[in-house]
Parts: C-alpha cells; sequence; structure tokens
C-alpha cells in the first residue's frame, strides 16, 4: 500500500527547499528535461509499447489506444514544449512595476507558486511530460496520477524527469508520479486539503465531478468537451463544412473538438451535402449522425457513412470520428440546446451575420468562442498564449488555457520606508499640508476659478469647446450646457483636481445655480477667495 503521508510531506520538503521563481536553475531544468528525454526515448518507446500491447489485448477501442501511443513526433512535441517553457520564464517571473501608495510608499507584486499540485488524468503519457514541465518551471511541486493503461510508460518518465530535476539542482521530490493504480491511493490525496494546495483533473466529465465532489482541494477544472458548432442561415457552408471536419478529425478525443453542429433548418440539408462533399475529398474516414427530420442520403463508396443520431447522442462525447447534425429553428434554438447540453468548454457559431455572431457570443457561456473557424483554434500554443498543461472549464481564478502564468499567485510587497499605521492613514484622509501640496489662497484668483469651472461644465456636458467660448452668464441647463444636479458630485472632485484645492464635500447641497457665473461665486466663497 503506498504511503500517501510519505508522498506529501516529500512533496511539501521539495516545493518549500526550492529557490523563489524564476531562479536560473528552473530553465536548466527545461534544458535537462529536453536532454533526458532525447537520450532516453528509444527505452520510453519500448515502455509504451509494452503499455500498447497490453491495451490491445485488453481490447481497448482504437481511439484510446492511440491516446496513449508515443511516437518520435511526440519527441519533437516535446522537446519543443520545453524551449517554450524556457524562454518564457523571464517574462512571467519578473515582479510586477511597483505603484506609489500616498507619498510615503511604494506597492508592488511578487509572483510565487500556487504550492503543491496534484494533477489527475487518463492514458495520455504526453501530459506526464506537460505535468512534470509547466507547474515545475515556476516553482510548483507537483503529483502526477495517470492511468494505469500507461504505467510502464510513466516509469520510464519518471526516471528521466527526476535526473533532469537532480542534474539542475532543484529537489528530487519536485515531481511524484505515483504508480499504484489502487483507487484508495487517490481517495486519500483527494482527502488531504491541508496538504494539497491545487488540484487539476484533466479528463472525462466524470473524472472531473469525482474529483468536484469528493475533495475539498481548490480545483482548476479542465474537461468535459461536449462542443457545439451553430451554422447560422448566413453561412459559408463551405467553410462551415470545413471547420467542422477540422474540429473532428485531427484529434476525435480531443477536449476541443465538435460532438455536434446545430444548423438552421433552411440549409440543413445543403449543409450535410457539403459536409460529406468534403469529407469524400479529404479521404479520412468520419461518421455523421443526422437527425430524424433530416433525408438519409444513399451511402458511396467514400470514407464517409452516414446513421441516424439517437436520443443518448444528445450531451454526449463521441471520442472517435464521429459527429452529429441538429436542425434547429434558429440562433435562439442553438443557444437554448447549448445552455442545456454544452460543456462550457468550447462552442463555435459560423455566420455572415454580424448581429447574429455579437448576440451568440454575448449570450453563450463557454471558456472560448469560435467564429468562423474551427474549435481547434482554442488551444495556448495556437493563440499565442503559451503552452499549457490544460483547458479550464472553470469560472474563477483561470479560464481557457492553463499557461505557466496561470500556476503563479503572488505576494504583495509594501515597500514602507519606516511608515507607521497612524502616518499612514493621516496621509490618506487628512489635509495637512506636508503630504499633499494644496494651493494657497493667495494663489488662486477670479480668473483661474472661472476658467477652472468652464473647464469642469464643458467635460460634464461633453462638448468641444474652450473656456473662452463660454460666457460668464452662460446657463448651466441652457441651449449649450447641459450640466445635471447628478454631475454635482464628479464636478466637485474635478473641481478640486483643477485646482488643487478641497472643497467642502455639501458644497453644492441644497443649492441651485443658474449661470456659470453662480458656479464660479460659490466656489470662490468656499476657499475664502474673493476678487
Amino acid at each position: 500500500m503506498t504511503d500517501t503521508d510519505q508522498i506529501l510531506r516529500a512533496a511539501r520538503a521539495a516545493y518549500r527547499a526550492a529557490p523563489p521563481v524564476g531562479d536560473s536553475a528552473y530553465e536548466l531544468y527545461c534544458r535537462e528535461l529536453a536532454r533526458g528525454l532525447t537520450s532516453a526515448w528509444p527505452e520510453v518507446i519500448r515502455a509504451n509499447e509494452r503499455d500498447v500491447d497490453a491495451a490491445l489485448r485488453r481490447g481497448l477501442p482504437d481511439t484510446l489506444v492511440g491516446r496513449l501511443r508515443l511516437t518520435d513526433r511526440h519527441l519533437d512535441y516535446l522537446v519543443a514544449l520545453t524551449v517554450e517553457a524556457a524562454g518564457a520564464l523571464s517574462a512571467i517571473s519578473e515582479p510586477e512595476p511597483g505603484v506609489r501608495v500616498g507619498d510615503w510608499g511604494v506597492l508592488y507584486k511578487v509572483p510565487k507558486p500556487l504550492g503543491v499540485a496534484l494533477m489527475i488524468y487518463e492514458a495520455r503519457p504526453t501530459v506526464s511530460v506537460e505535468g512534470a514541465l509547466l507547474p515545475v518551471a515556476v516553482g510548483n511541486a507537483v503529483l502526477l496520477r495517470g492511468g494505469k493503461e500507461i504505467g510502464a510508460t510513466n516509469a520510464a518518465l519518471a526516471e528521466v524527469i527526476r535526473a533532469a530535476l537532480v542534474a539542475s539542482g532543484l529537489p528530487g521530490d519536485m515531481v511524484t508520479l505515483l504508480a499504484d493504480p489502487d483507487r484508495s491511493v487517490l481517495r486519500a490525496l483527494l482527502s488531504r486539503a491541508d496538504a494539497v494546495d491545487v488540484l487539476i483533473p484533466r479528463g472525462s466529465p466524470s473524472l472531473i465531478d469525482y474529483c468536484r465532489t469528493n475533495s475539498t482541494i481548490p480545483l482548476i477544472a479542465s474537461g468535459g468537451g461536449v462542443n457545439h458548432l451553430y451554422v447560422h442561415n448566413s453561412a459559408d457552408l463551405d467553410l462551415a463544412a470545413l471547420a467542422t471536419l477540422d474540429s473532428k478529425l485531427p484529434e476525435p478525443s480531443a477536449c476541443n473538438t465538435v460532438e455536434l453542429v446545430l444548423v438552421d433548418e433552411s440549409v440543413a440539408e445543403d449543409f450535410v451535402a457539403r459536409l460529406l462533399r468534403h469529407a469524400e475529398r479529404g479521404g479520412e474516414p468520419v461518421t455523421v449522425k443526422l437527425d430524424a427530420a433530416l433525408p438519409m442520403p444513399a451511402q458511396g463508396d467514400g470514407p464517409w457513412r452516414v446513421a441516424r443520431m439517437e436520443p443518448y447522442d444528445t450531451g454526449r462525447e463521441f471520442l472517435d470520428p464521429t459527429v452529429a447534425v441538429l436542425p434547429v429553428t434558429g440562433p435562439r434554438a442553438a443557444i437554448e440546446h447549448i445552455r442545456t447540453h454544452g460543456s462550457a468548454h468550447t462552442e463555435g457559431v459560423i455566420a455572415g451575420d454580424r448581429a447574429v455572431i455579437e448576440d451568440f457570443t454575448r449570450r453563450v457561456d463557454a471558456a472560448a468562442i469560435v467564429v468562423n473557424g474551427s474549435l481547434r483554434l482554442h488551444d495556448g500554443n495556437t493563440l499565442e498564449l503559451g503552452a499549457e498543461v490544460s483547458i479550464s472549464t472553470g469560472r474563477l481564478h483561470v479560464r481557457g488555457p492553463v499557461g505557466m502564468r496561470s500556476l503563479l499567485t503572488y505576494t504583495w510587497v509594501v515597500e514602507a520606508n519606516g511608515t507607521l499605521r497612524a502616518t499612514a492613514d493621516g496621509s490618506a484622509h487628512s489635509n495637512e499640508q506636508e503630504h499633499t501640496e494644496m494651493s494657497t489662497v493667495d494663489d488662486i484668483d477670479h480668473a483661474s476659478v472661472a476658467e477652472s469651472v468652464k473647464r469642469v461644465v464643458i467635460a460634464e456636458s461633453r462638448l468641444p469647446l474652450r473656456p473662452s467660448d463660454v460666457a460668464d452668464d452662460e446657463p448651466l441647463n441652457g441651449d449649450l450646457l447641459r450640466v445635471n444636479s447628478l454631475g454635482f458630485l464628479g464636478m466637485l472632485v474635478r473641481l478640486e483636481d483643477e485646482l488643487s484645492i478641497q472643497l467642502p464635500d455639501d458644497l453644492f447641497v441644497g443649492r441651485s445655480f443658474a449661470t456659470v457665473a453662480d458656479l464660479v461665486a460659490v466656489v470662490l466663497t468656499a476657499s475664502a477667495v474673493h476678487r
């Protein structure tokens, strides 16, 4: 039985022993990991082949076997990921510019790791490397719990990752690949909100729901790609067909693929015809499931096949090269369907009518909405947001691609320069000369007050005028100026800024002003300045 207490103690100790965010050891770790993966790749592939053989013997679907199989293409991707991560570290780890606080201090934020992260995922060995790279590069310790289907691959990767940590001078326990597939280990870890700072489940909706309901650890939810593409009757239907195929076929089981196309009834048959035509030209196998309202085309000799959409296909992830088509009466029906059955991951709209697009993007709630393009554009690297460990569908902390910047929190640093709270409060709330440079009475005359008042009433009236364009006897609510009573509070603040004086809060309370001159007189009186 795995000793979860020991694992958690080791991870916490590694996190605390790790250097601060931005230390050169993290960039070195990225380089060492790339070197280690490259040199050990033949051993990793051999281990992966054992996992693939076991999956085939168990009769797992081809799509799932494809998800766990590694090739040299994956090595190229992972090495490029380490290079990208190393290149992004300096910008991510720099403290933000400071801002002045009163006349006594400076306030700025210093980036800090989230702490100990627990990532739970399924049969994707590339996620093991992503999870060992991106959180750790910004100072987090991470526990990686992948599916048992990639057990041999993860064991080989664990050796590479630990060697890279040690070679770069980082604690070896900053990454732990959990080898025990016993679900009791997972339950034990999920119960340890005292020892795990953030939970990152990546996978099916059932996995996300299980983690959400069985743990109080703060969670960055990722997964559940029940995604839709709405095709309006103003759409370019060839674009709609191509976007549908590109949103499904390259990675049929990815979280940002399309499952159901909602298409306006008036163009549904034409859309299906073009979809099948482009599928024929592309040559890749695809199953198109049609709602009963659509006629079934004659099956040809091409790579596509058609079938009837079943009631249980609504709200379903097919996880294979299958896409369903459902006619709808219009945008509102499509939006309502998405609200009912979508997973708030990635939604799309194909339309030429700008009003339809704007209404769709305002009303549909998802981590990303793609307009006139492939849903697979929702990807951190593709959107130039940086490499990601997942795509978050939550609303707090981070939404969309979860990159290295999202795996950081921050500490406020207050450069106080010897200031005590009582002094700071006095600076903020009093009118003491030593803290705020205010004009003296002698500095202010009638002309400067009049010009300032005119500038303020011009701004309040939102007019492109100069003070010289406004006469002293100009009515405040006449043909030219429009100063409503609700605007006087804002005017008070502007006048204080204009004249560098502090005026009474109730200066305009219970008073009425007919002209600009009336307002000038009140301001002069309040400041004890008379011509």
